[in-house]
């Protein structure tokens, strides 16, 4: 792109539309100096990130990950730095109209890897094989990036940036990072859009939240000898008769409808009836109340597996079985409308930078602002990875400035510059 030939002055940018901003932005020579920094620090960027991915962050477990991540805020120079009471990183980059709502930029820092999990990076090439070193390593050295370029240049952002470094996207986290930021923090009022980075891939565009719910099912049961006490309710085997059951429910095809049993887990040895199992089950779908109408079918398939063992043992001396199910996460659906700011702003950066994206829908930190009603986005940081949550993923960072221009000039429409 060529640099601009306008003289620079103090002015507002404001254009017509978003592509005439986007195009105006790019041409920029302090926005040049911010891309320019992108490719003369490829390899620290990359170093960076092996560096932060190889502190663990497992599920409510990310206090070092995110004491790395301030202390990184604190020398990029970003104002009220912290962490916060949900455990996110907040740092604050002022913009020149104090009145303006700032634009949020965030990423999560946790990963789906339990405790214990080996974090020793491999090469291969170009290959860098770590857990957690794509999701989301790359978000975070999204972050990471942008700060650090517009800390080297010129670049005048009229409202503010806040950078979120946040916990709990993954698992049984329930989004519980972002919720805090939009509901009890003291940002929670001076947010306007967010644009939360999530992977690397640059040819999606999420504005669509994906719901999810989240159950742990238990059934407890007197327990016993496996020969002597046969007969006894066994948990084991009402779950599976539940499981069953709860198998033949019918989902649409549109709006796509998911359920699945992840976990199921009880007994203490092959000879003896457990006393206890339980297992964890996972409903998503694009539509509320069809996760309701599975949520109901999966009540009334373990109600009914525990009311059958009961009904066996009329007769019989009376034996204790109880069941429970506890919501252990719940992702409300929510979809961006179509004609949202920050999606033409978004479309119109990637028209720019000639590249061919699709909207989709996922599961993301974006759902949280979605359904308060609030503009929100998920896109990639740049490069390519693969095999997410499994010891063998692996990220590739050729290409990554691509991701990261596109990434600046979405955050820059949306904030607006003084040239």
């Amino acid at each position: 792109m060529p640099l601009s030939s306008i003289t620079p002055t103090r002015r507002v940018v404001h254009a017509a539309g978003p592509q005439q901003e986007v195009a105006r932005i790019a041409e920029l020579p302090a926005v040049h100096e911010a891309f320019a920094w992108f490719q003369s620090h490829a390899n620290e960027l990359t170093k960076t990130q092996i560096e932060m991915v190889s502190i663990p962050a497992p599920p409510f477990a990310e206090t070092k990950r995110a004491e790395w991540l301030r202390d990184r805020f604190v020398a990029l120079g970003l104002e009220k730095v912290e962490i916060d009471k949900a455990g996110n990183v907040v740092g604050f980059r002022p913009g020149t109209n104090l009145k303006a709502k700032s634009v949020a930029l965030t990423a999560h820092i946790d990963t789906v890897f339990p405790a214990g999990t080996p974090l020793k990076s491999k090469t291969d090439k170009s290959k860098i094989f770590l857990p957690g070193i794509s999701d989301n390593g790359t978000g975070v050295m999204g972050l990471y990036a942008i700060a650090a370029a517009l800390k080297a240049s010129a670049v005048r952002n009229e409202a503010g940036i806040l950078f979120v470094g946040n916990v709990g996207e993954e698992g049984e986290g329930d989004l519980r990072g972002m919720r805090y930021l939009f509901h009890e923090s003291k940002w929670k009022n001076n947010i306007g859009a967010t644009l939360v980075l999530d992977g690397a891939d640059i040819d999606t565009i999420v504005t669509q939240g994906l719901g999810s719910k989240r159950f742990e099912v238990t059934v407890d049961g007197p327990g016993g000898h496996s020969w002597s006490d046969f007969g006894m309710p066994n948990p084991i085997v009402i779950l599976a008769r539940a499981i069953a059951k709860f198998s033949e429910t019918s989902v649409p095809a549109d709006p796509k409808t998911t359920f699945n049993v992840g976990v199921i887990e009880g007994g203490t040895s092959v000879n003896s009836i457990p006393e206890s199992a339980k297992m964890r089950v996972d409903i998503r779908s694009a539509a509320p109340q069809e996760m309701d109408r599975l949520e109901k079918s999966l009540r009334d398939a373990v109600a009914n597996a525990v009311q059958e063992s009961q009904d066996k043992l009329r007769g019989g001396p009376r034996v204790p079985l109880t069941f429970d199910i506890t919501t252990i996460g719940t992702r409300p659906a929510a979809d961006l409308p179509p004609d949202a700011r920050i999606l033409t702003v978004m479309q119109a950066v990637d028209s720019l930078l000639g590249l061919q994206t699709h909207i989709r829908r996922a599961s993301t930190d974006a759902n949280i602002p979605l359904a308060m009603g609030r503009e929100a986005i998920s896109i990639g940081a740049g490069g390519t990875g693969g095999a997410a949550h499994s010891e063998k993923e692996w990220y590739d960072p050729t290409g990554r400035d691509l991701g990261l221009k596109r990434v600046l000039l979405a955050l820059l429409t949306l904030t607006g510059v003084s040239e």
